[in-house]
């Protein structure tokens, strides 16, 4: 497949209230599937936000969730992903589902946990790294928090992703990290990065948007302001195989000294 037409779906998650956030979220992939996207990137705990007081009722109509999300992409023949509060015996993990048409062909619980907002307070940590074979191509997982540690997504790109999908809930405090450090993932890896944030204020939280799809040479293809929105762009995946020839990044590492992720 040389060119795929994705997109990254940014909206205000309404706190706590489940089928708010579905209708929203459905909605917007049937729009962006009329326009021929094939891949949607949703935000992070789309289906509720962190209402961590209610978090353990509301994580369990994730499987709910999940079987109307497989009914629509089957539907739409799309693949999406999105994070979701996951429910397993007394703990709560912050898992992104990808949904490949009517499957679950695999799952990521986060690895960092923003400690600076308590996550870890409430939640689990995921154990390992995920980089899963879809009908569209080899994608790589990561959350919001992963951005800023490196090693994972250099483990992702070792392993074969083509494109890294990014929920986020990242606030607009700290925006220009978001901006620099999602380019910075893509060039270094020489691979696509879809990120799609949430947007709109969450009690003392005000998230800034800024979705964006990004090239392997660091390109903005798409980027949101701080609305409800949708991104579609088509990646040009002879541009990343003819940049990986061009500059061979991967293949001049130097394990010997520094190790490998």
């Amino acid at each position: 497949m040389k060119h795929l037409i994705c997109a990254s779906i940014q909206f205000n998650i309404s706190l706590g209230y489940i089928d708010a956030n579905l209708d929203t979220a459905t909605a917007a992939l049937q729009r962006v599937a009329q326009q021929g996207a094939r891949l949607a990137v949703l935000p992070e705990m789309w289906s509720c936000g962190y209402d961590y007081r209610n978090l353990t009722e509301l994580a369990k109509e994730t499987p709910r969730v999940l079987e109307e999300m497989q009914k629509e992409c089957l539907k739409l023949d799309l693949v999406t992903v999105g994070s979701l509060p996951e429910l397993e015996d007394d703990r709560i993990y912050n898992t992104a589902y990808v949904i490949d048409k009517s499957e679950i062909v695999g799952s990521y619980r986060k690895l960092h946990l923003f400690s600076t907002m308590h996550e870890d307070r409430f939640l689990s940590s995921g154990d390992h790294s995920l980089v899963i074979d879809t009908s569209i191509g080899r994608l790589g997982i990561a959350i919001c928090y992963d951005l800023r540690f490196p090693e994972l997504f250099r483990k992702l790109a070792l392993a074969g992703a083509e494109i890294i999908c990014i929920p986020a809930e990242w606030p607009k405090p700290r925006q220009e990290h978001w901006k620099t450090l999602l380019r910075a993932r893509a060039i270094e890896n020489q691979l696509f990065v879809i990120a799609a944030n949430c947007c709109g204020i969450q009690g003392k939280l005000d998230f800034t948007g800024l979705s964006q799809l990004i090239s392997p040479l660091g390109d903005v293809l798409q980027i949101a302001a701080e609305e409800n929105i949708e991104l579609v762009a088509k990646l040009d995946f002879s541009e990343m195989e003819s940049y990986r020839k061009k500059i061979d990044i991967l293949n001049d590492r130097r394990a010997d000294v520094y190790g490998t992720p």
